[in-house]
């Protein structure tokens, strides 16, 4: 496969955050969630992809050319939705288009029409008038407008409603299987990328600390149930973090197999959510503990 974006040893330290060594491929044709909590690390990292800040160190590729040294022409090749909209706020949709489409040498006027209907976008009104929903279907009328390779989405979803959040992961996954697009999606809401990611990178505290593919990445986890006296001390490496009460324990497993020839069969075991991996991971970081 075609690796689209490559990010090698990516750094970047502010006064109270730093970013540490992010190294990311991903490859044509797939969609890959980037989660991690608020303040995780990810709005900086997509900034760096953009050039909008410069990192202290690393290089990053996209479609194999210098994302600093190719910066407009890689800019062209790039559907970009961020969560703050870079939209002039008095301006009129039509009004907007009329001032963006231009900077594109690929800009298809006739897709642009399409998608506006499709997503019954009122032209004539105003950005600040519109639903956080609009503006995100807007934004993304713009990147499905100029044939993008690579879109680029920051929170996305993030204060939507479950029917517009629900829409635009349909919208994602036409752009990656019906036209071959490759899509990055920067998400806290993890539930979303639970029906369309191919690939996961978990970021927490500005380091990446679990990757793979999604199927394979859940394959390996479960979330383990039974009764504690069951527990023996040598048992909590099979486990990223356990809960234990009165009435049993229930844990995140990172070794389903080998732990399930150890622990008796009346032990249950059940698929995780996303959501699930990263916040028994998350814990773990906090904390540095995996029993409690």
């Amino acid at each position: 496969m075609d690796t689209v974006l490559e990010i090698r040893n990516l750094c970047k330290s502010y006064h109270d955050f730093s970013l540490q060594n992010i190294n990311m491929s991903l490859e044509k044709g797939t969609l890959t969630g980037f989660v991690g909590p608020n303040g995780a690390g990810k709005t900086t990292t997509i900034k760096s992809i953009l050039n909008i800040i410069k990192p202290d160190d690393g290089k990053i590729t996209v479609m194999g050319m210098d994302s600093i040294i190719n910066d407009l022409e890689i800019k062209s090749l790039l559907g970009i939705v961020l969560d703050d909209g870079h939209f002039y706020e008095d301006m009129t949709l039509k009004k907007m288009k009329s001032l963006i489409a231009p900077m594109y040498p690929t800009w298809n006027d006739r897709a642009y029409q399409t998608y506006i209907k499709k997503f019954e976008l009122p032209e004539n009104k105003k950005i600040k008038d519109l639903s956080r929903g609009m503006r995100m279907k807007y934004a993304l009328v713009f990147a499905l407008s100029h044939d993008a390779e690579l879109f680029i989405l920051d929170e996305p979803t993030s204060g939507l409603d479950p029917l517009v959040r629900n829409e635009l992961i349909e919208i994602l996954k036409d752009i990656v299987f019906e036209d071959n697009k490759t899509v990055l999606m920067s998400t806290h809401i993890t539930s979303d990328l639970d029906k369309i990611a191919d690939y996961l990178f978990f970021i927490f505290d500005g380091k990446i600390i679990l990757q793979g593919q999604k199927d394979e990445i859940k394959d390996q986890h479960a979330i383990v149930k039974g009764d504690t006296g069951a527990l023996l001390p040598d048992y909590e490496s099979y486990f990223v973090g356990i809960n234990k009460s009165a009435y049993g324990f229930e844990g995140l497993t990172d070794n389903k197999a080998a732990l399930k020839k150890v622990l008796p069969d009346k032990t249950a075991y059940e698929v995780p959510s996303i959501e699930d991996i990263m916040l028994y991971y998350i814990r773990r970081h906090n904390n540095g503990l995996k029993f409690s």
